[in-house]
């Protein structure tokens, strides 16, 4: 995705990269005002937008409409949504969901990524073992326990530290009442600290897996159409819970598929967890997110991404896949929001919701004295960014340096933490423990040389970058430190294990001796950034007080991975000179399969070769309106009647900003249809079973 960059053409503002395009008649940020929807439309079920739905829509659900969509919902493990979508604990995610978990039901000799699978009888539904879904049974208010907790003292650490032994009092409290035993208890914070809930999750832990497409259906077009529309993909799979007898779990809350064609301008909602936003986030906050934050990380990510793609072009590794496709998701999502940074209609928007909420503020004598938090703010965020790159570069990331050197600064700060800092010694011991040996030697290497570039590139004439590597060639360091340290064997470790730290201390090892040089700086620099943090934190929960006193609950709170309804329409929108249709069809899978040659990301396996003419004109995929953001994957499209209508899987290149703000007119999730998958199930798996299951919903 290209900068988004500002022209003036015959005396209209346009913005390159996001449709469509916004027009203004002029440049001064003054005149530019924020979007009645700019924070988004993540409405939590703790506070449901009726007048809102009512008013919109002309729809007024009531209390047993929200309870049977918040108890039809699920979180998929601790990354993901879902839904029960049968009687008889069907359940419904995203391809890419299944494949964090799915493949551990795989067995020898089968090959899920090539093939699939699909359990024929209810005897082949494979346990997923560690796979785990929530639903969200209670829900109880504690916004009054846990703001006075903390209002006993005026010190930001202190308060943050009665937050939680308030959150741990609350949850001791509550696990002995008799409608919350059993339930995983979590507090829950909105608006930053504005209100607080606490959530009671049933959690269920056996869970197996029915039908999950081949690859390159689930992920079809690749990186390449990641993130992108029209797109083409059935990016669905199937599980199932059973209960403790070992059989499927019996509920009346699910939603029945609806396998009538979509059309445009249909109300839908999606329930599902989105996962963060920083909607709240002050100018400074974002700026500091555009400037320091943002560009490293995209920067870092394209290089290993690059690095792991030259590598597996010759060693052909299956297990590498998924890891560069993680890289190159992150590297749209974070590029994306940092285009949005870069954008200034879309800063100007934030920049007027924010002039409006001061002003709003200053209008309320018992308010006003809060006019400061903005100022404490961007205090703290001057005061990282003198800090940043250490905290960064030296953390002990192996994706950034490579696993034997973050293995060597992470037993050197353990060891300074020892003399200086013997609380968090603990912490980095077990940091130790997790770093695994290297894939290969040649990516360790590739890793450690661009991460010392790196060093060079964001420290200049820095001392540690004259004593790690002079006027020498980062390639050549990195070959010669990794060929003569010994942090590659197991000795080491066993040390640490002993606790013999005393020894590794003295050892005299090239690799060592240049993390030591990094661990005085580290401890400090992250010492400094949790106290930055930790004030951050308190000053957006005052923020977010001010949010809810002055507008209650007419803005929804930012994404914390908590059930949320997202509120839209099914509609296409404007795009690169033309129009994107709202929905996609079967036909369009096969177009992208005969207009690319044989090799690409649009290879078809066999069983798509020769479809039946019915399928090609079902709706595969379609776009909507909905907000959401990662952690909504899998979550299920449904209309007005708790019927599921669609799956989303995705959003377009235009939603990317949505981490900081919602632009309705060009932000667009992308859904798998009900009707595709069925079709799909019917006309090209044979999978009857399921089939019949979805639209009977038993």
């Amino acid at each position: 995705m290209k900068m988004s960059k500002l022209f003036i053409k015959l005396g209209f503002l346009f913005v390159i990269g996001f449709t469509p395009i916004y027009a203004q008649q002029t440049l001064n940020p003054d005149t530019i005002q924020a979007g009645a929807f700019d924070m988004g439309k993540m409405w939590a079920f703790d506070y449901p937008p009726l007048n809102y739905f009512a008013k919109t829509y002309n729809f007024s659900p009531n209390a047993q409409w929200f309870e049977k969509a918040r108890l039809s919902a699920l979180r998929f493990a601790n990354y993901c949504s879902a839904s029960f979508v049968s009687e008889n604990g069907l359940v419904m995610t995203n391809h890419h969901c299944a494949r964090e978990s799915g493949f551990e039901a795989q067995k020898p000799g089968e090959n899920f990524n090539a093939n699939g699978f699909y359990a024929k009888k209810i005897t082949d539904e494979r346990r997923v073992n560690g796979l785990y879904v929530e639903q969200l049974q209670k829900i109880e208010d504690i916004t009054e326990r846990v703001q006075k907790a903390m209002s006993q003292t005026q010190d930001k650490s202190a308060q943050l530290a009665a937050r939680t032994k308030e959150f741990e009092a609350i949850i001791a409290e509550y696990k002995n009442k008799e409608e919350w035993k059993g339930l995983i208890l979590e507090p829950m914070t909105f608006y930053s600290g504005g209100k607080y809930a606490l959530h009671g999750f049933k959690r269920y832990n056996d869970v197996r897996l029915v039908f999950m497409p081949e690859l390159n259906l689930g992920f079809f077009g690749g990186d390449y159409d990641n993130f992108t529309y029209p797109r083409y993909d059935l990016d669905c799979s199937f599980f199932r819970v059973y209960d403790d007898n070992g059989q499927p779990l019996k509920t009346t809350n699910y939603f029945k598929f609806n396998s009538n064609p979509i059309t445009e301008n249909e109300p839908v909602f999606i329930i599902g967890n989105p996962g963060s936003t920083g909607r709240l986030w002050t100018i400074s906050d974002l700026e500091y997110r555009r400037d320091i934050t943002l560009p490293f990380v995209v920067s870092y990510l394209k290089k290993r991404s690059q690095i792991l793609q030259e590598y597996n072009k010759k060693a052909k590794k299956d297990s590498l896949i998924n890891e560069i496709f993680s890289f190159e998701n992150s590297i749209k999502a974070y590029g994306g929001e940092l285009d949005g940074l870069l954008n200034p209609y879309l800063m100007a928007r934030k920049v007027a919701f924010e002039r409006n909420f001061k002003a709003d503020v200053q209008k309320k004598t018992d308010l006003a004295d809060k006019l400061s938090t903005w100022n404490e703010i961007d205090q703290v965020n001057t005061n990282s960014r003198k800090f940043a790159y250490d905290n960064l570069l030296f953390s002990g990331n192996s994706n950034l340096t490579g696993q034997t050197f973050a293995f060597a600064l992470n037993v050197s700060h353990y060891l300074y933490a020892l003399q200086n800092n013997r609380a968090r010694a603990v912490e980095f011991k077990r940091k130790i423990g997790r770093i695994a040996p290297p894939n290969t030697d040649e990516l360790d290497q590739a890793y450690l040389a661009a991460y010392l570039s790196e060093l060079k590139q964001k420290l200049g004439n820095d001392p540690i970058v004259a004593e790690i590597l002079g006027n020498q060639d980062p390639t050549e360091v990195a070959k010669r430190l990794l060929n003569t340290t010994q942090l590659k064997t197991g000795a080491i470790w066993n040390k640490l294990a002993s606790g013999d730290s005393l020894a590794i201390a003295q050892l005299n090892d090239p690799l060592l001796n240049i993390a030591k040089l990094a661990s005085d700086r580290y401890l400090k620099a992250s010492a400094q950034m949790k106290i930055n943090n930790e004030r951050l934190s308190i000053y957006w929960s005052e923020l977010g007080h001010l949010i809810f006193e002055l507008y209650g609950t007419n803005y929804p709170p930012d994404a914390t991975f908590s059930l949320r309804i997202a509120d839209g329409i099914v509609k296409g929108y404007n795009y690169n000179g033309t129009k994107a249709p709202y929905k996609t069809t079967f036909y369009g899978l096969y177009d992208r399969y005969y207009s690319f040659p044989r090799g690409e990301a649009w290879d078809l396996p066999k069983r798509w070769l020769n479809p039946a003419k019915e399928l090609l004109p079902i709706t595969m995929n379609f776009v909507s309106t909905n907000d959401i953001i990662g952690g909504n994957s899998g979550s299920p499209v449904i209309n007005k009647n708790l019927e599921v209508v669609g799956l989303v899987f995705d959003g377009n290149m235009e939603s990317l900003p949505g981490r900081f703000i919602y632009i309705p007119d060009a932000n667009r999730s992308v859904s798998v249809s009900a009707e595709g998958m069925l079709g799909a199930l019917k006309y090209i798996y044979k999978a009857s079973r399921l089939q019949n299951e979805l639209e009977e919903g038993k």
